[in-house]
């Protein structure tokens, strides 16, 4: 199970990363155009409905400009 300071340091996360989107200027829809995804793939992983895997982050980081330590 996990413990609410976990639950916390993900939330921030997410926080970070809709933050580095709206830095960047960015829609979902803008985002998923130029990753070739769904938005819907967008608002799960901002959501936190789905988890980011590392290889995600760091395509994230490209696009919004921001370094992969900015989301940590």
């Amino acid at each position: 199970m996990k413990d609410a300071a976990h639950r916390q340091r993900y939330r921030n996360f997410l926080e970070r990363l809709r933050q580095a989107r709206h830095d960047a200027g960015l829609t979902q829809v803008d985002v998923a155009r130029r990753l070739r995804r769904p938005q819907s793939f967008i608002s799960k992983c901002e959501s936190g409905e789905r988890r980011i895997d590392v290889i995600e982050l760091e395509e994230l980081a490209r696009l919004y400009e921001k370094p992969l330590n900015f989301f940590v």
